[in-house]
């Protein structure tokens, strides 16, 4: 028998359905300086594929968990491997719903990080920083400069 959802917004989920959860080192920049913090966040399956091949990632550690264990009706719960000072990723839970699905339709993902288990051999480099509050302001000086006739008939 199958077990009934308990997420309104995601009826064909179901608290046993496998997630993938890591803890990123991201910054976020405040009057000029730059601080570090930790990050909870899922792990969708083809970013996982891509992290365990060996691509630099910010992700420290990542653990295969399920959603019933991370998130209690609309509230995201931090799990006891989690750090104390690791906070939640903005959108927890629809990226949680969302990044669950990608494992439940890709299911052979699920064999990278075996539920209940932490991976920590990824390349992690914080060479190039995730900023997270970083806005783009684009100036004149970013348009790119066309030949005259680049739209017109010849």
């Amino acid at each position: 028998m199958a077990t009934a959802s308990i997420y309104p917004t995601a009826p064909d989920l179901t608290e046993n359905d496998y997630l993938v959860l890591g803890l990123a080192t991201c910054f976020v920049k405040e009057e000029g300086e730059v601080h570090e913090l930790q990050v909870i966040e899922p792990i969708p399956s083809a970013a996982l594929e891509a992290i365990v091949k060996g691509i630099p990632t910010s992700y420290q550690q990542a653990w295969g968990t399920t959603l019933g264990n991370v998130i209690a009706g609309d509230l995201p719960q931090k799990p006891a491997e989690c750090p104390d000072a690791a906070q939640f990723s903005e959108e927890f839970v629809q990226r949680a719903i969302a990044a669950a699905r990608t494992y439940k339709s890709r299911p052979v993902a699920q064999e990278h990080i075996p539920q209940g288990t932490i991976r920590r051999d990824f390349n992690y480099s914080t060479e190039r920083k995730r900023v997270l509050n970083m806005q783009r302001v684009v100036t004149k000086e970013d348009n790119v400069k066309q030949h005259d006739y680049t739209h017109k008939v010849l």
